[in-house]
């Protein structure tokens, strides 16, 4: 099948809806389809031509190399990747015009997205069109949007990433988000990436030895030997970094890996390490996608502290519908997890794979760690079981969900 997919932000970026996309691309690519991706962009671009991407073709704008891309994104399979001129006060209205004619000119036989205005006006085109939603349509716009998109010819499926969003959404719209036209798909995990990792201590050990020729690496403060615990995501509010920063005045003898984090929230939270003289907490900053497996691997404890209020990067609040690309990272690299009890993150975690804590109880957090440390059995058995539930989440499995049983008509 031809399936034209369709960004909602810039690539390459650090934004996770980036990720999710390109990582959904990929898996569309490993079931066999034809895909092409649609990006927007501020910066005027050529007409693009028919030819998927090459391996060692040089891509607008902003010259990001096929290779760059895969290494920023972690991704195997190489897919076509258009960029299309949005105008940055049009939110989006004008690059959705662009991108249906663009996806007709080469006779795409579905949509993709999760950019609310390209799923109506597709939709209503007669286009054959999939809208994956992570939230409630917002602004005024937003619901109005999601009718269009529904009301339209064109609408075959609606991806919605938990129950909990889905159950709201069906409150709101009515009797036809109920399946199979609706289809309830947890974020996913490139589980073939999370074969084979090393050990904790071996890990470390690969770590540093990667840091050998730069003196200034944070990741130099590792040590092989010294029990290590791991967060890996941004650190906007509500992920927990107040709750990281008191759990590692609370537990000196073990070391904390922060990676990820935009810059200015990494300069924050420096300041806070520094100016309460903690020692044990390293912050790494942004890693590669590709790179990832291995930061992870390092830690013997695998931590998501997200608290009651979660922002993303557009500063609104997700803790009642987030699936975090994380959380299923974390379950295929094998490791115990101690995670907030919120009831969304309990789609996936339970007391058989993770040890869920209060998101505002440090003296929980504390006991939980303390737990695993003194308990090798336990630890083992998270660990187990959160690789075998993690086998249920990879990418493609996910992809094949979502296009089962699809009709699928000529775009008009």
């Amino acid at each position: 099948m031809k399936i034209a997919v369709i960004a909602p932000t810039e690539i390459p970026a650090r934004r996770a809806n980036t990720l999710q996309v390109m990582k959904m691309a990929q898996a569309l690519v490993g079931l066999g389809h034809t895909i092409r991706l649609a990006v927007p962009s501020h910066v005027h671009v050529p007409t693009p031509q028919q030819s998927p991407v090459a391996a060692d073709r040089r891509l607008s704008p902003g010259l990001h190399s096929w290779e760059e891309l895969a290494h920023h994104y972690g991704l195997q399979h190489a897919f076509a990747v258009d960029w299309l001129y949005s105008h940055p006060s049009l939110r989006r209205y004008d690059f959705s015009w662009r991108v249906l004619r663009w996806a007709k000119s080469w006779q795409a036989e579905l949509v993709y997205t999760r950019l609310p205005q390209a799923a109506a006006l597709s939709s209503q085109r007669g286009m054959a069109t999939i809208l994956e939603v992570h939230d409630l349509p917002q602004g005024k716009m937003g619901p109005w949007l999601f009718q269009q998109f529904l009301k339209g010819k064109g609408a075959r499926r609606l991806v919605v990433i938990t129950q909990s969003l889905a159950a709201d959404l069906s409150r709101l719209f009515g009797h036809q988000l109920l399946s199979p036209f609706t289809v309830i798909a947890a974020d996913g995990v490139d589980l073939e990436r999370y074969e084979c990792l090393p050990q904790p201590a071996e890990a470390r050990h690969l770590l540093l030895e990667r840091t050998q020729s730069d003196l200034f690496s944070p990741l130099r403060r590792l040590t092989t030997e010294r029990f290590t615990l791991g967060y890996t995501g941004h650190l906007y509010p509500g992920r927990g970094r107040e709750l990281l920063l008191e759990l590692a005045k609370k537990l000196p003898q073990v070391a904390f890996l922060v990676v990820g984090g935009e810059a200015r929230d990494i300069d924050v939270f420096q300041a806070e390490i520094q100016a309460q003289n903690v020692e044990n907490l390293i912050l790494t900053g942004f890693v590669p996608n590709a790179e990832l497996p291995l930061y992870q691997a390092a830690c013997d404890i695998l931590l998501m502290p997200y608290q009651q209020k979660v922002s993303a990067s557009s500063g609104g609040d997700i803790s009642r519908y987030l699936s975090p690309m994380k959380l299923f990272e974390y379950l295929a690299c094998q490791r115990p997890i101690v995670s907030s009890d919120l009831a969304v993150l309990q789609e996936v975690l339970n007391p058989q794979n993770a040890i869920l804590a209060p998101a505002d109880d440090l003296s929980a957090w504390e006991q939980a760690i303390q737990r695993l440390r003194s308990d090798p059995e336990l630890m083992n058995r998270l660990a187990s079981q959160a690789r075998q539930d993690a086998q249920c989440y990879t990418w493609e499995m996910r992809a094949r969900r979502i296009l089962e049983d699809i009709n699928i008509d000529c775009l008009s």
